[in-house]
Formats: structure tokens, C-alpha cells, sequence
């Protein structure tokens, strides 16, 4: 399991276990002389059946082990992020609301089962049961919550298999445009960087959680399958019907919004206490530009939710699209720039996408 958990191992492992376990549920962060702080993790000690799936990396004696830490260079003093992310506004970060579009057509239809099969295998593979739990709620609440409540873990554990796989649309659609755009000797205008740029930010999110916690080889081994089987299967999905595809990715969005607002509502309301104080990593402040005071979990789950509500609108909206005429609404400029029109941002949100006639 994606964590940071402590198994007692004899009576002194079992204390030094416990000592860093609770200097990590504080929030603290470990510094080197000359070096900005960087955020850390603690691989800590438990005992695992042969046959237990690992989805985090253990050792035999606790540690502290930073995950993929920044190297130094001679010459180089940092990279920044090739796509600098737009400014969000706390107000328009809050106001990010769930939401469906109804399937209207046969593609529609088809993309939206793709994403309920989808649904159902990752729910399997990460352990997340909530429409079980509420049924069960409504009966008996301590029973649900014993059964069935979702842990700072099993959250990690879904979104980084979620993250793994979301960064692969937009890079496959991409790509096929780019090579569409060279055979076809013509522009593509402006899809491609959007959808690159897309991947990016997913692969972003991914890169933030993977600071936090560290996959075991189970995981890894779910992550490898499945990008094999995506990747594959939305390479030809693209060459027969772009339209679908794009229709999917933003009802894969629309599930993505689901799952980070649970998560949002489950810490508000006490139930993530490991969360509480957890300040959000330094790749995740200098991609966001998380100002002072807003660095908390909450607040960086409140950006990667507001992503993918901005993903959920772009892909239903370019499923709009003539997808080969048309050009990308989201890098255009437009003649009444004070009329409501897609943007990077969340300044005009629409949830379900936009209209062709609305924007073209």
C-alpha cells in the first residue's frame, strides 16, 4: 500500500519507528546546510506476508529517503516547468462544482461506458468502494465507515494510479495530430500544444504525489500493464473516431473532479487526520505558485481538482469541434475579448464543455 506505515519489529525498532512516524504526521520537513528544505518521506518498518501486495517500498530499518531528489549541477541552477501554470484564484478554485453532460449520441454513449468499465476496474484495483458505502451508511454507519472508509493510503494509492494513467490522452493525441499535420502539410492550429501541455500538467500531478509516497513493485506492475493496454488502445481509438476519444477523456475528467472533491469534503470533515498539517511539497508550490499561507493538502488538492475540471471542459469542448478544421479555442484570440469564451484559466468556466456555435 501506497504509505507510510509503522509495525512494531522488537521494542527498539518499534520506537524509532514510531518517533519518525509521528515527526511525519506533523508535517515536518528535514533541511540540509546550504539547501533549500525539500520534502520528504519515511519508509518505516512492518512485517509483510510473502503473498501481500506492495504497493509502497519498505526496508528493514527505518530510514528517512527522499523519493527522487533534486540534482546538483555545476552550471545549472534549476529548470522550470516547460508550460508555466496559469494563476487560480482561491474563489475560483472553490467554485469548481461536479458535473455531467448528458450522452446525446452514439459516440457519446460509447465513450461514457468505455469510462464506467474504466471506473470499475480501477475502483477494484485501488480497493474505493463508495457507492457500497453509503448503502451501507444508511443502515448502519459505524459498519460503513469500518468496512469501507478510505484512508490517506487508499486515496494515494488511487491517485497516483490515476495520475499514471491520465498523462497518456493527451500525449497519444498529440503525437497523431503532429504526424496528421505533417502528412496533411498543413497547421493544426493550436490543438497539439493543448493536448501536450495537458499531459504535462497530469504527469505534474503525478510527480507531486509520487513526493509523498513512493510505489512498491505492485503498483508499478499495475501502472506498467495498464499504460500498455492505454496507450495501445488509445492510439487506434484515435485514428478511428478523435471525436470519441475526446468525449471520453472528459468524462474520465468528470471522475476525476468526483474523486478529488471526496476527498476534499472527507478531510474537511475530520476523517483524513494525516492530512491535516501535511504542507504540499516544493514542486508542487513552484508549479502552482502557491502563495504563502495556501500550502496546505487542502489547498493543493483544491488546484489539481480545478486541472481537472479545466481538462473536463477542454476535452468536452474540442469534442465539439470539427476536428480537423477548426481551430483550438482555448489559444485563440478572440475579436470581443470581454465576452465569455474558453480560457486557460478558470475565469469562464463551463463545466460541460462548450458549444461549436457558441465559440466558432
Amino acid at each position: 500500500m501506497i504509505s507510510t506505515r509503522v509495525a512494531t519489529h522488537g521494542p527498539r525498532g518499534s520506537k524509532q519507528a514510531s518517533t519518525q512516524f509521528l515527526k511525519t504526521l506533523n508535517g515536518l520537513n528535514t533541511y540540509s546546510a546550504g539547501l533549500r528544505p525539500t520534502f520528504v518521506a519515511i519508509h518505516h518498518v512492518q512485517l509483510a506476508q510473502a503473498s501481500q501486495r506492495q504497493f509502497s517500498n519498505t526496508s528493514k530499518t527505518s530510514k528517512i529517503d527522499e523519493f527522487f531528489p533534486q540534482k546538483e549541477t555545476d552550471k545549472v541552477r534549476r529548470t522550470p516547468p516547460a508550460w508555466p501554470h496559469p494563476v487560480y484564484s482561491y474563489n475560483d478554485m472553490e467554485s469548481v462544482v461536479v458535473a455531467h453532460r448528458e450522452a446525446k449520441s452514439l459516440s457519446d454513449k460509447v465513450a461514457l461506458l468505455a469510462v464506467k468499465v474504466l471506473r470499475w476496474g480501477l475502483d477494484f484495483a485501488t480497493g474505493y468502494k463508495h457507492e457500497k458505502a453509503v448503502a451501507l451508511n444508511g443502515k448502519d454507519p459505524e459498519a460503513a465507515r469500518k468496512k469501507y472508509a478510505m484512508t490517506e493510503e487508499k486515496y494515494m494509492i488511487r491517485n497516483v494510479f490515476l495520475e499514471s494513467v491520465a498523462g497518456v490522452p493527451g500525449m497519444v493525441a498529440g503525437m497523431l495530430r503532429h504526424l496528421h499535420s505533417m502528412r496533411r502539410m498543413k497547421r493544426d492550429n493550436g490543438w497539439i500544444e493543448s493536448l501536450l501541455e495537458e499531459s504535462f500538467n497530469e504527469r505534474m500531478h503525478l510527480l507531486t504525489f509520487l513526493k509523498m509516497s513512493e510505489p512498491g513493485w505492485f503498483m508499478r506492475f499495475l501502472v506498467l500493464g495498464a499504460q500498455g493496454v492505454w496507450c495501445n488502445a488509445l492510439f487506434f481509438a484515435y485514428l478511428i473516431s478523435p471525436r470519441t476519444v475526446h468525449r471520453f477523456v472528459g468524462y474520465l475528467e468528470e471522475e476525476a473532479v468526483i474523486t478529488y472533491t471526496r476527498q476534499i469534503q472527507d478531510l474537511d470533515a475530520g476523517r483524513l487526520p494525516k492530512w491535516e498539517k501535511l504542507q504540499a511539497p516544493q514542486i508542487a508550490i513552484d508549479y502552482w505558485k502557491m502563495p504563502e499561507g495556501n500550502r496546505s493538502m487542502r489547498d493543493l488538492l483544491l488546484y489539481i481538482r480545478a486541472d481537472e475540471s479545466k481538462h473536463r471542459e477542454v476535452n468536452h469542448t474540442l469534442g465539439n469541434l470539427d476536428q480537423v478544421e477548426d481551430p483550438n479555442p482555448y489559444v485563440s484570440e478572440y475579436k470581443d475579448n470581454e465576452k465569455p469564451h474558453p480560457c486557460k484559466d478558470l475565469k469562464f468556466q463551463r463545466p460541460t464543455g462548450w458549444e461549436r456555435s457558441d465559440i466558432i
